[in-house]
């Protein structure tokens, strides 16, 4: 299939240069703003124990510290629907661009803020930066591609998440050696992106409208369609984090004391991650009725295996085929997600669908702890979350429409 070609914008005293074509440079821009909320995420987990010492006079430092990495997951889920909103009323490039600066000037604020207080409320409008960014970057790639390169490009997002988480750790943790505030500094690759994204990208033309509807009301999305999709997603948001956040603990039950061995195999289930999303690359022309059963039922024969055994090889093995399946997994829900909408509705569509996945995120440490200390402990939860999984396969298979498949369009 060859490329989406999308009108040039045009504007006073600027003559039509012809369609522009999306490429290479143009994927790797919006490959690249998509990891933000990844680095968001697990940028400073490495340095969170010096954090914990450094504020140890605080009352409640011991819980409010670890909110310092969890809190942009929750404004993400908060403040994505609000994002989407604006993209289709406003301007794509127009946020993006402001929301890469702002993600910049809040994401380095801890450098030098000592209230521990001030800086969680730096980490909540980074929150609010990433949910646009996010929300941008995957509508404009939308836009910009249709059909299968559309589906294979989503796929890329999730590879290239995976991809960086363990990049970013290890970044983490060789930049907290000089002091829990130097990878701070790291935000500031989102303001170093803003240039070539202001001269690169663009906001793609609506389609003509005449003089008598000019003004009207955003054409209204399919929420009802939407519906399942997103309250799916929000459970597959809780399935996908569940070894992000439990695995070291897992490990450490088992006996593995080391540091760099409990990494080296998380690093491992993100290669996982990642070899699932690239699997979803390359079945891109498939409908999300056959995928999603398919990665529902990995991640289920995943996560049990981790939750029946106390073997570290086994645990590897189910943390390496968890991994595969929520790679596989992301990129199908949000194929099925807004693959259907409009260019009007796709801003929209997408950050609901966003907002859908950070709030399973956010959720899913509270989840597993209530289902631990109702079930007995870790494994028991990590049990009760694959039959969760193996029941969503099944349901998916009923519930994802037979004609699921892309709609081969842009601007609908």
């Amino acid at each position: 299939m060859s490329e989406t070609i999308l009108p040039a914008p045009t504007g006073a005293g600027t003559p039509q240069t012809g369609p522009r074509r999306a490429g290479p440079a143009q994927l790797a821009l919006l490959l690249a703003g998509s990891c933000l909320s990844v680095l968001g995420a697990v940028l400073i987990a490495p340095v969170l124990p010096q954090m914990t010492d450094h504020f140890a006079g605080v009352a409640g430092s011991e819980v409010l510290v670890p909110v310092v990495l969890t809190v942009p997951a929750l404004f993400i889920g908060l403040a994505a629907p609000f994002a989407g909103f604006v993209v289709d009323a406003v301007d794509r490039k127009r946020l993006l661009i402001v929301a890469m600066v702002l993600y910049s000037v809040f994401g380095t604020a801890p450098l030098y803020l000592e209230s521990l207080g001030a800086i969680i409320g730096s980490r909540v409008l980074v929150g609010l930066c990433e949910a646009a960014i996010m929300t941008c970057c995957t509508t404009l790639i939308a836009d910009y591609w249709s059909g299968s390169r559309r589906s294979r490009y989503l796929g890329l997002q999730t590879l290239m998440a995976s991809v960086s988480a363990a990049v970013f750790l290890g970044v983490g943790g060789a930049l907290g050696a000089a002091g829990w505030r130097t990878p701070f500094w790291l935000y500031l690759v989102a303001v170093l992106l803003a240039y070539p994204m202001a001269r690169m990208l663009w906001q793609p033309e609506r389609a003509p409208v005449g003089a008598a509807t000019r003004g009207r009301r955003l054409p209204g999305v399919p929420w009802r369609d939407l519906l399942v999709p997103c309250l799916v997603t929000l459970v597959g948001g809780i399935i996908f984090y569940a070894l992000i956040v439990q695995l070291s603990f897992v490990l450490d039950d088992a006996g593995v004391a080391s540091t760099a061995t409990i990494g080296a195999l998380s690093a491992l289930m993100s290669v996982a991650t990642a070899a699932g999303s690239l699997a979803f690359a390359r079945l891109s022309g498939q409908s999300p009725r056959r995928l999603l059963p398919v990665a529902f039922a990995v991640s289920a024969a995943g996560l049990l295996v981790v939750a029946a055994t106390g073997s570290v090889a086994l645990i590897t093995l189910g943390a390496v085929l968890t991994g595969a399946g929520t790679g596989l997994l992301l990129p199908t829900l949000l194929t099925w997600a807004i693959n259907r909408l409009s260019f009007e509705q796709r801003g929209r569509g997408t950050g609901l669908w966003t907002g859908a996945l950070f709030i399973g995120e956010f959720l899913c440490p509270l989840l597993i702890a209530g289902i631990g200390a109702a079930a007995g402990g870790l494994r028991p939860a990590l049990a009760v979350l694959a039959a969760l999984a193996a029941v969503l396969a099944v349901v998916t298979l009923i519930v994802v429409p037979r004609d699921a498949e892309p709609l081969d369009v842009t601007h609908g």
